[in-house]
């Protein structure tokens, strides 16, 4: 734990944070005051990823989508049956 006042900790801002990166910095005031500063890292969404070019449409995306079901649908079809498969795949409309 590294220790500055607030004159020194206001002037060397930069090698504050820097510090932080690595253990916890304490900031005292002249009124007794301290404050803790102490690097945090944020949790990224699995679902942050980054994007792609595509010449792809929509349409053609949930075309994609809807194949990919009915393919499903027909290798299940005969583990299952047809019936409870399309059902499940909300394809019996």
């Amino acid at each position: 734990m590294k220790v500055f006042t607030y004159s020194e900790a206001r002037k060397r801002f930069t090698e504050v944070l820097n510090i932080a990166r690595e253990q916890e910095v304490i900031v005292k005031r002249r009124g007794g005051e301290t404050f803790t500063i102490v690097l945090t890292k944020t949790q990224k969404s699995p679902f942050d990823i980054p994007g792609i070019k595509t010449r792809a449409t929509t349409k053609d995306i949930l075309e994609a989508i809807k194949d990919s079901r009915e393919n499903m649908s027909k290798h299940n079809a005969k583990a299952y049956g047809k019936k409870t498969v399309k059902k499940t795949l909300g394809l019996d409309k």
